[in-house]
C-alpha cells in the first residue's frame, strides 16, 4: 500500500549530462547529445528504456528510483524534472528488483573470492558513506552513498507497452502543451503530472522545510 514514506511506483528520469561511463560499448552514449526532455521523447516513441552500463561494477542495467513524492524535487535535481513510471509489479516481472547497497569491506571480500553470481553482479552498488569509520576511509572506495535514491535495477534493456506506463512526469505547462500529440494521446493526458505544479505546492506550503 502507498504510504508517505513509501510507494507502490518506482521512475526513471532522463538526465542533460553524459552517461556514467561514456564510453562506445555503452549504448546509452548513443543518447548524449540529447536534452532529458528529448531523451524522454525518445524513450516513449521506441517504447523501451535501454540499460546502460554502471559505474563501479560496469554491468547494464535501467535504474530506478522508489523515492516518494516528498523527495522527488530533491531527486530532480540530481537528474532532471522528466520522468517515466511503472507500478513495482511490472517492473519485478522484468527481472527488476532494488539494489544491494554493500559496505566496502563486504565488497572486497566477495570481490577476492570471486563470490558474486552473474545474476547478482548488476544489482550491485557500493555502500560507502561520509559516517564511515575512520579506519575505513580512503580504502577502497571513497565516498559513495546513494542509499537515498532507493535504487531499483533491471539487468537488461526493457521493453514496455504505453499501458504500462503509470504516470509520466515533464517540467511545466509549456511542456505538456509542446510534447508530441501521439505520445499524449497513446498515454493519457490524465498521466502526465508537472513538476512545477508539485514546486508551487512546495513554495506556498512548505511542508519539508524547517
Amino acid at each position: 500500500m502507498n504510504r508517505p514514506d513509501f510507494s507502490g511506483y518506482l521512475a526513471h528520469f532522463t538526465k542533460n549530462s553524459n552517461p556514467c561511463i561514456d564510453d562506445v560499448n555503452n549504448s546509452a552514449s548513443a543518447w548524449k547529445d540529447m536534452s532529458a526532455k528529448d531523451r524522454l521523447i525518445s524513450i516513449l516513441n521506441e517504447k523501451i528504456i535501454h540499460a546502460s552500463i554502471m559505474p563501479w561494477t560496469y554491468a547494464n542495467a535501467v535504474c530506478f528510483t522508489e523515492c516518494p513524492w516528498s523527495s522527488l524535487i530533491s531527486h530532480t535535481k540530481n537528474y532532471s524534472p522528466y520522468g517515466i513510471g511503472f507500478n513495482k509489479s511490472f517492473v519485478y516481472s522484468r527481472h527488476g528488483g532494488p539494489v544491494f547497497y554493500i559496505r566496502p569491506d563486504h565488497f572486497k571480500k566477495q570481490i577476492k573470492n570471486s563470490s558474486f553470481d552473474k545474476h547478482v553482479w548488476p544489482f550491485i552498488t557500493p555502500f560507502s558513506p561520509t559516517y564511515r569509520p575512520k579506519h575505513m576511509k580512503g580504502n577502497y572506495f571513497q565516498t559513495v552513498d546513494y542509499s537515498h535514491e532507493r535504487e531499483w535495477r533491471v539487468p537488461h534493456d526493457l521493453p514496455f507497452e504505453y499501458s504500462d506506463v503509470k504516470f509520466i512526469i515533464l517540467n511545466d505547462y509549456h511542456d505538456m502543451a509542446a510534447f508530441p500529440k501521439h505520445l499524449k494521446d497513446a498515454i493519457g493526458r490524465d498521466k502526465f503530472i508537472l513538476m512545477d505544479n508539485y514546486n508551487c505546492v512546495e513554495r506556498l506550503w512548505p511542508v519539508h522545510k524547517l
